[in-house]
Parts: C-alpha cells; structure tokens; sequence
C-alpha cells in the first residue's frame, strides 16, 4: 500500500546505524495520502505521496 499511484514512489531500503556502529536493516516509506481525486473524470480514491499533493499533480474532487 505505500506506493503513490501518480509517481510510483515506494518503499526504499536502508540501513541504521548505531551509536556503537551496528548496522540493522531500515525501510523508508513514501509519505502516502488516501485522497478522493479525479481520474479520468469521476471521483475515486487514491494513494497518492504528498509531494504529488504539493506539487498539484493531482486533481481533487469535492
């Protein structure tokens, strides 16, 4: 579920360091909305990053 259905930004890997230097493994995921927009002309819910939202790649339905 942590995909942006208008860039496909998802989930990206990582790794934590400590203070005494161990490494964990980490993801990183895309700040994801639940939005009502328009797609194709009729209102549905999407998933959709914030940067998309900022950015108005999307367009919101009332």
């Amino acid at each position: 579920m942590a995909k942006c259905q208008i860039c496909g930004k998802g989930v990206n890997f990582g790794i934590n360091v400590s203070h005494s230097h161990i490494r964990t493994n980490r993801t990183f995921k895309p700040n994801v909305r639940r939005v009502k927009a328009l797609v194709d002309g009729t209102p549905c819910h999407v998933y959709v990053c914030t940067r998309c939202l900022r950015s108005n790649k999307v367009v919101r339905a009332i």
